[in-house]
């Protein structure tokens, strides 16, 4: 499973990569670091022309609060194109404003998670993506949604 993660804070890069590593997953995990380049990789242009080393990912992790363009305005491009829009795309955000949460839903986001204190909440978190998105048959034993800090918002 390739998981895309538009995620402009390098700590949070951070943080992410190593949740990921903590864990036996089977992901492929690829970062963007703000909205442009989120775009340019699912829209396969400049150095994401390549299908083969920009393989189109399973899952989008969306942080809302990035330079160049945000995660409101990805999210809106992402669903608004025919190739995209069935990509399914959790919001990983500070923000705990119901405006944003309702927005997110509204355009089409399927999680919306707020990003946890804890390196082991973060590892629930990502677990619970995993399990939501990835082959039932690879997923391991994982916690509630409500454990993770995962809102969910399907349409």
């Amino acid at each position: 499973m390739t998981i895309l993660i538009a995620e402009d804070d390098f700590d949070d890069r951070l943080l992410l990569e190593m949740a990921f590593h903590s864990f036996e997953n089977g992901c492929e995990i690829r970062f963007v670091v703000d909205g442009e380049e989120l775009m340019e990789y699912l829209e396969r242009r400049g150095s994401y022309a390549d299908p083969r080393s920009s393989p189109r990912p399973e899952l989008i992790l969306l942080d809302l609060n990035m330079p160049k363009k945000n995660g409101h305005q990805a999210l809106v491009e992402i669903k608004n194109n025919p190739v995209l829009k069935n990509i399914p795309l959790a919001i990983w955000t500070t923000s705990t404003c119901e405006k944003d949460i309702l927005f997110c839903r509204k355009i089409g986001a399927d999680q919306f998670l707020t990003k946890p204190s804890s390196f082991e909440d973060v590892v629930a978190a990502m677990k619970m993506l995993i399990s939501l998105y990835a082959d039932p048959a690879s997923s391991e034993e994982t916690p509630g949604i409500d454990q993770c800090g995962i809102t969910e918002i399907g349409r």
